[in-house]
């Protein structure tokens, strides 16, 4: 069934209220990325093969209880689905699980656990491990595979027109991220624009890529200098929506309709299109193709600001983390997001980061960490804040596991670091110093996770 036209920009703003949800129905998703290295040699793990990803997908599938995802039915293997979750590849066989909606964390951390379950069955039969860090800890671009997704060539060949880091943030970054819901256009918008406002705060506590082909690089995060040399019109914190009074869905339609195009897909065909703006393609079309609700669907998901509004509100900003800190950022969010108390905490505590400074913010952060000031005050002390009313707010949901727990003890192991004025990165590089080598460290991290 052909999928509706689109004639003005007055639409497009529906797509968003049709994914509004009651308070009562909120849930959250978490997404954990990772990168697969051969447990001998610690090179990559290659896309194409029986012994390289694709054979570990096949496997999966067939051992698992995982069905098989194709973008056409005689294409190759690139995703595995199953109970509402999925398991995806990112353009360098970065091994992402995207998991399912859960109310509580406790049902996101569970979930994500009998995924690194079976990741070490993984590990055992292929020889295969997966390393938690949001930057290639080893590897040189071209030592790293291509997945054949339809859309990555056009990416290829666009992003580094735009950036001098799109090839690395395609290849070579991974993320934990965390998807939220919204009730109407007010409680949306206003998430939005609080959560990009404290991007530079989570980013600070979440930084976890030191190292870069093998030496330590020279920033905590080499992933977020990535990020901060990308294609501007499509990345970023949307510093536009921070002065505006009242926001609402139109003034992120405004922003997504100057970003430009990857391509179109009708009927299975790809057409490349990364010459137009999605705004010049709703109002002239492309090579005789309009626009229609599918390729505004396709477009949102090509952009890739630090917070991302879809169906969901996508927290996008943190590197990839230790198996034991990856469920804290959920833990973060919902304790921020779902509280009413907790919301109104957080935008109060958001508006002290200033939209002329927040880029620069987020240069300190990338090198220094917990170190970097805002109003004159170490960024260690914010964080403390920001924790101290995530906590309150998981408290005050009160929901408990089989042993009584409620959800503020997946804040614990940040806290901990947070306290100690120390990044997860800084704690791989204590880690790598006790291993006495990058090399070292990485093998026990497999073995451990």
């Amino acid at each position: 069934m052909a999928s509706p036209r689109i004639t003005s920009p007055e639409q497009l703003s529906g797509y968003f209220r049709r994914a509004e949800k009651p308070a009562t129905a909120w849930r959250l998703g978490l997404e954990a990325e990772k990168f697969g290295l051969h447990q001998s040699s610690l090179a990559p793990a290659q896309y194409d093969g029986a012994s390289q990803i694709a054979g570990v997908l096949g496997w999966m599938q067939s051992t698992m209880g995982w069905s098989p995802i194709t973008e056409t039915p005689d294409g190759p293997l690139l995703a595995l689905r199953r109970d509402g979750a999925s398991i995806t590849l990112e353009p360098g066989a970065q091994l992402e699980l995207s998991g399912a909606p859960w109310r509580t964390i406790h049902e996101a951390a569970a979930e994500y656990d009998q995924h690194l379950a079976e990741l070490r069955r993984v590990r055992e039969h292929f020889g295969i491990g997966f390393v938690h860090l949001g930057f290639h800890p080893l590897a040189k671009l071209e030592e790293l595979p291509w997945v054949p997704k339809r859309r990555y060539p056009v990416m290829r060949a666009y992003l580094p027109t735009k950036g001098r880091r799109g090839l690395d943030m395609m290849q070579r970054t991974a993320t934990v991220q965390v998807n939220l819901d919204y009730e109407s256009e007010t409680d949306a918008m206003r998430k939005l624009r609080t959560l990009l406002r404290l991007t530079p705060l989570f980013q600070a506590m979440t930084l976890n890529s030191p190292f870069i082909e093998g030496q330590r690089s020279s920033r905590l995060s080499e992933r977020l200098d990535v990020w901060m040399n990308m294609d501007p019109t499509r990345s970023g914190l949307i510093q536009q929506l921070w002065s505006v009074d009242e926001p609402s869905y139109d003034h992120y339609v405004q922003w997504a309709l100057e970003a430009g195009m990857f391509l179109v897909v009708r009927e299975g065909r790809v057409f490349a299109n990364t010459g137009q703006t999605f705004r010049d393609y709703l109002a002239n079309g492309f090579e005789g193709l309009r626009a229609t609700e599918d390729d505004w669907t396709l477009h949102l998901g090509t952009l890739f600001p630090e917070v991302r509004l879809k169906s969901t509100i996508e927290v996008r900003c943190c590197d990839a983390l230790p198996p034991q800190l990856a469920p804290a950022v959920p833990a973060l969010c919902v304790g921020l997001m779902y509280d009413s108390t907790a919301l109104d905490q957080a935008t109060e505590l958001a508006a002290r980061v200033p939209t002329d400074g927040a880029t620069s913010l987020q240069r300190q952060v990338c090198s220094r960490g917990l170190d970097a000031t805002l109003d004159g005050e170490r960024l260690q002390q914010h964080c403390l804040r920001l924790l101290e009313v995530a906590r309150a707010g998981l408290a005050r949901r009160g929901h408990l596991d089989e042993t009584g727990h409620d959800e503020t003890h997946y804040l614990d192991g940040l806290q901990a670091l947070v306290e100690r004025g120390v990044t997860p990165a800084e704690a791989w590089i204590e880690q790598v110093e006790r291993a006495d080598s990058l090399h070292a460290a990485l093998q026990q991290a497999m073995t451990e996770a």
